[in-house]
């Protein structure tokens, strides 16, 4: 049981109470800070982007499918690696209960990764995820977003992520940036965050967060690494590594560093 105070009910509820003022200020707060997030000025998208989809080559544009609005999930997925990794998998298995409200209320949604679409049809098949997953492999799509760095970017010890200069980066980073496309067709790069700027799509850490024990990420990594995992992959024996990638054994991730 963890060490806590226990009171009487009376004394829990002004507890309970002060702490709701404080809630109520931070819901305001948050309300203000997505009314000045809608009124950021917009860049005009002039790159050509093309992906490798399931109907095939497809400009930005056509991901809109017919809507005015386009949220983008840069979801980690190297060419070279055989699964995407274990933060963005986490993040896409909260995606699927939004989308028919997203459709109905003029969003498109559609992932974005660098690999290869047969690599990213196989593990979404494996997943039983829903949303359009398309390929940027071989485009600039994900460098122009800062959310892929080439080796010698990464050699240089420091790249641009999350909209300063970052020590330490993976080649993969994840984010989510949204479009607009006006009745001319065309777009508009409008919002983008990095980070720990999307956890709000994460409903699993509101639950977590109102829990006594909280995210209780105390493991090597300090976050989710610590204890995500695939939705299928629960139960196994394995560690997660430093890129955010699942390795199959016994072996601890302390003693694979």
């Amino acid at each position: 049981m963890p060490d806590h105070a226990v009171v009487s009910r009376s004394e829990w509820l002004k507890a309970r109470k002060d702490l709701l003022e404080k809630e109520k200020k931070l819901t305001r707060m948050r309300d203000e800070l997505s009314r000045e997030r809608q009124a950021l000025p917009w860049v005009k998208v002039e790159t050509p982007y093309v992906f490798d989809g399931p109907d095939g080559r497809e400009t930005l544009a056509d991901l809109f499918a017919g809507r005015s609005q386009l949220v983008v999930h840069h979801f980690m997925f190297s060419p070279e690696w055989e699964e995407g990794c274990i933060g963005c998998s986490f993040h896409a298995d909260h995606d699927e209960g939004a989308l028919v409200h997203l459709a109905n209320h003029d969003v498109s949604f559609v992932r974005v990764s660098r690999a290869p679409l047969a690599k990213i049809q196989a593990f979404n098949r494996r997943m039983g995820w829903t949303p359009k997953w398309v390929s940027s492999f071989g485009g600039d799509f994900n460098r122009d977003f800062q959310v892929s760095f080439t080796k010698d970017e990464l050699a240089g010890g420091e790249v641009v992520y999350n909209y300063q200069p970052t020590k330490g980066a993976l080649e993969e980073l994840p984010g989510v940036s949204v479009f607009f496309k006006d009745e001319a067709g065309d777009v508009f790069h409008t919002y983008s965050c990095f980070g720990r700027g999307d956890e709000g799509a994460v409903t699993t850490y509101f639950y977590l967060d109102i829990t006594p024990k909280g995210r209780n990420e105390t493991g090597p990594h300090g976050n989710l690494m610590d204890w995500v995992r695939h939705h299928d992959r629960y139960g196994f024996q394995g560690f997660v590594d430093g890129t955010s990638l699942y390795r199959i054994g016994r072996v601890t991730y302390e003693a694979a560093k």
